[in-house]
C-alpha cells in the first residue's frame, strides 16, 4: 500500500554538439539523446509540479525538490489556507499552490495550467496523490462495492491521466520527466482494496504507454513503486494491532519513510535518468521481491 528530482551540480556534463571537441573524457552525447529539457541539463531552477503535495510522500518529494532549489507547484484538494501555510515552509522561492480534486477534469486543466503560468512552464510532474479505502469483494454491497471503485480509479488513474494530459501540453516543447507513484499493491494485490491495486497496476500501464509516446519530445517516463510507507494514510494500519506484522514484511523490520521515497523521485528526474524511462522502480525493503 502507499499513498498517493535534481538540480545538477555547478559543471555538470553538457551535451557535445557535433563536431566539438569534447574534452570531459566522455563520448559525445548521441544524436538521438539531445532532445532532452535544456532546463534539466543545466543548474537552473526547475519548474515542478506534485500532486497531492500537502501530506505524506507528497509532501517530501515537494521538500526534496526545493531544498535542490527548485520551483514547486503544490496540487491537491487540501484547503487553500493549509496548502499556503506548507508553501512557506518550503526551502527557496517562487513557489506556489494549486488546488483541485483529481475527479474534476475542468478543474484539474486549470489548475494544471495556472500552476505552469506562474512557474513559467512545466519540467517535472509527480503523479504522486491517491486514495486507499477497504472494500473487501464479499463484505460490501454492490452499491458499496461501485462506489469504491468509482471513488479509486478516479483519482489514482483517471485523475493523473488527466493531470498528465495537462502537464504534456506545456512540456512537450521543452522536454522533461514525468514520475508516478504506484504501489507494491500492484504486483502483490490489495485483497481487502482490489480497485486501489488496480488503479495502481493501470498506472505502471499508463506510465510505460506514455515513456514510448513521449520519448520524441524528450520526456521521460518512470514510476516508482512503494510498500508501506509511514505516512498519515498508513498510521491507523501501522498503529493497530497488525502494525508488527506489517513492519516484518521487511527483513529491515521496518516500514519505508517518504525522505526515501523522496530521494527516488528526485533521481528520477534528474539530468542522469533519462534512460531509466519506463521503468518501475520497486521500492518496499525487499518485502515483496519479483522478477
Amino acid at each position: 500500500m502507499s499513498e498517493a528530482h535534481g538540480k545538477p551540480e555547478e559543471g555538470a556534463e553538457v551535451p557535445a554538439v557535433p563536431g566539438e571537441a569534447d574534452h570531459s573524457g566522455l563520448l559525445p552525447r548521441p544524436a538521438h539523446d539531445r532532445n532532452v529539457s535544456p532546463v534539466i541539463e543545466s543548474a537552473m531552477s526547475r519548474a515542478v509540479l506534485v500532486t497531492g503535495a500537502a501530506s505524506g510522500m507528497g509532501w517530501a518529494i515537494a521538500k526534496r525538490f526545493a531544498a535542490a532549489g527548485d520551483r514547486v507547484a503544490i496540487l491537491d484538494k487540501a484547503t487553500a489556507g493549509i496548502a499556503e501555510k506548507l508553501k512557506e515552509e518550503l526551502d527557496g522561492t517562487g513557489h506556489v499552490v494549486v488546488q483541485a480534486d483529481l475527479v474534476d477534469s475542468d478543474a484539474v486543466l486549470k489548475a494544471v495550467d495556472s500552476a505552469a503560468e506562474q512557474l513559467g512552464g512545466l519540467d517535472v510532474l509527480v503523479n504522486n496523490a491517491g486514495v486507499f479505502t477497504l472494500h473487501p469483494i464479499t463484505e460490501v454491497s454492490y452499491e458499496v462495492w461501485q462506489q469504491h471503485w468509482q471513488s479509486t480509479l478516479g483519482p489514482n488513474l483517471i485523475g493523473a491521466a488527466n493531470v498528465t494530459w495537462c502537464a504534456v501540453r506545456h512540456m512537450k516543447e521543452r522536454g522533461g520527466r514525468i514520475i508516478n507513484v504506484s504501489s507494491r499493491g500492484a504486483f502483490r494485490g490489495e485483497p481487502e482494496a482490489p480497485a486501489y491495486g488496480a488503479s495502481k497496476a493501470g498506472l505502471n500501464a499508463f506510465g510505460q504507454s506514455l515513456a514510448l509516446a513521449l520519448a520524441p519530445h524528450g520526456i521521460s517516463v518512470s514510476t516508482v513503486a512503494p510498500g508501506f510507507v509511514r505516512t498519515p494514510m498508513a498510521k491507523p494500519y501501522l498503529e493497530a494491532p497488525g502494525g508488527d506484522a506489517i513492519r516484518a514484511q521487511s527483513p529491515f523490520g521496518r516500514v519505508g519513510e517518504p525522505d526515501e521515497i523522496a530521494a527516488a523521485v528526485f533521481y528520477l528526474a534528474s539530468d542522469k535518468a533519462g534512460w531509466a524511462s519506463g521503468a518501475v522502480l520497486d521500492l518496499n525493503g525487499a518485502s515483496y521481491l519479483r522478477t
